[in-house]
């Protein structure tokens, strides 16, 4: 498995989540979140260790990475983020990354100016290094 460091750990996940034709990815949340996206954002908390006395040890990143569809029918667009889930799990499971307790929020509808959404959130942790 890889260790990507902190700093470049972001853009790496995006990275490994391109789809081209699919979906659009953000490897940093836009203004407004778009039909047919995958984003990737800091979860709360940021970092973890297991040892607060020893700097050396690896840091655990936690991560969301939220996928959006268009709201157009029930059915048809819940299908649709339920695609979207599956191919983002198993991309995360081709990363190399060292992925933890993978997560995924039930679908919820969001209504923006843009068009209604559905939603659904993937909160993983992933082994990291400090630089």
């Amino acid at each position: 498995m890889t260790t990507v460091a902190i700093t470049t750990l972001r853009t790496t996940i995006a990275t490994a989540l391109a789809n081209p034709g699919v979906w659009s990815t953000f490897s940093y949340v836009p203004a407004t979140p778009i039909a047919n996206s995958v984003i990737v954002s800091w979860d709360d908390p940021a970092l973890s260790s297991n040892d607060n006395s020893n700097l050396t040890i690896s840091p655990t990143a936690h991560f969301k990475i939220s996928m959006f569809v268009p709201f157009l029918d029930n059915a048809g667009s819940l299908a649709n983020l339920e695609n979207f889930m599956s191919t983002v799990f198993q991309k995360m499971a081709n990363s190399g990354l060292t992925v933890n307790g993978p997560q995924i929020s039930a679908p919820a509808v969001l209504n923006l100016q843009s068009g209604d959404l559905l939603a659904a959130d993937l909160s993983i942790a992933i082994l990291t290094s400090w630089s």
